[in-house]
């Protein structure tokens, strides 16, 4: 590194050019337009297709949420489809018991992802209090215990009170609600708050935790406190993404929030780059569709799809962008590569 190149530190959360105001307004318009494509694609777009698109939205909400936790503050947490399951079951229990009709339909739906980020948000500081003091693969092995868990409770409950819960027969008959706005509008959000959380001036501590955690407390960085909210703020919106897929298929088997589900998760993170938000995008999208364009292999397919992961790792092991995002300019991603 020269003289005359700032550190990566300078760079990497340097003042937006572009004002704040302009950026909101952006982002605003982008929800109006968003209204309207899910007006068109709900009316006139094949049912697959349509499908396989709000597949994508919810995986981008639960890459990008984890990433926060993996990926740019160092943790390892393998219990993310756990979060998932709560969020799912919150939603979906109260949506098929309430039965909302006409205008209510969307109002409650709204209420539901909120109340159930925040049913798993409650289960994210219930994990990341207790577990703060492990790391690495103990982490890990912790959180795949809370998935776990998640999985053999929701398998033994068959009624809370008047609710149904299904017990290991699962839900059915959930009201469908999901809709192409509502996903990528939870995604947008997903990304937004995320990308404005780490790359802020109150956002270095999570790459500080990552990169150095006794240092970062050496410092005075409140390691404890940011864990945890890496942990709550991920949980809660794998919590909405789990909202989004009950009310999406009206079903719900607590076997699909396995320690499968999680590892697909995962896997989405370290494709894309972990650290990198717009790599967990891409990810999680080629990861939805890359086994549906397999899908004319038949029994061959699964084997293809882990060749081409493995290959992926072997040739790109630090992801698709590494800890870089589509945003960067010229400057910030020579100042990461030195």
């Amino acid at each position: 590194m020269t003289q005359t190149d700032p550190p990566f530190t300078a760079t990497m959360f340097q003042r937006r050019r572009v004002p704040g105001w302009a950026v909101n307004g952006a982002l605003l318009g982008l929800v109006v337009v968003l209204w309207f494509i899910g007006k068109a694609f709900d009316k006139n777009l094949d049912p697959y297709y349509l499908d396989l698109l709000l597949h994508i939205g919810i995986a981008i909400i639960l890459a990008v949420s984890l990433n926060l936790i993996n990926g740019i503050t160092g943790q390892f947490s393998l219990g993310h489809a756990g979060f998932m399951a709560v969020g799912a079951y919150v939603g979906g229990v109260i949506l098929k018991h309430a039965a909302p009709q006409g205008a209510a339909v969307p109002v409650m739906f709204l209420g539901l992802m909120i109340l159930g980020g925040l049913a798993a948000a409650a289960a994210g500081v219930l994990v990341g209090v207790p577990t703060l003091r492990l790391r690495g693969d103990y982490l890990a092995i912790a959180t795949l215990g809370f998935g776990e868990i998640i999985t053999v409770v929701l398998n033994q409950i068959e009624s809370i009170g008047s609710y149904e819960v299904g017990g290991s027969a699962g839900l059915h008959n959930i009201p469908i609600t999901t809709n192409f706005f509502w996903t990528f509008l939870a995604a947008l959000i997903c990304v937004v708050v995320v990308a404005r959380l780490v790359y802020s001036q109150k956002g270095r501590p999570f790459f500080a935790v990552r990169e150095d955690e006794i240092a970062a407390a050496a410092m005075g960085v409140d390691t404890t406190f940011y864990k945890v909210a890496a942990f709550v703020v991920g949980a809660f919106f794998a919590g909405v993404a789990g909202v989004l897929s009950a009310t999406l298929s009206g079903n719900l088997d607590p076997a699909a929030f396995g320690f499968v589900r999680s590892i697909e998760i995962v896997m989405m993170v370290v494709l894309g780059g972990s650290g990198s938000i717009t790599g967990s995008i891409l990810a999680a999208a080629v990861l939805t569709l890359l086994p549906e364009w397999l899908r004319a292999l038949e029994s061959w397919r699964l084997v293809i799809y882990a060749l081409l992961l493995i290959l992926m790792m072997l040739l790109r092991p630090e992801g698709l962008l590494g800890n870089r995002e589509l945003w960067w300019t010229r400057r910030r991603l020579l100042a990461v590569e030195r």
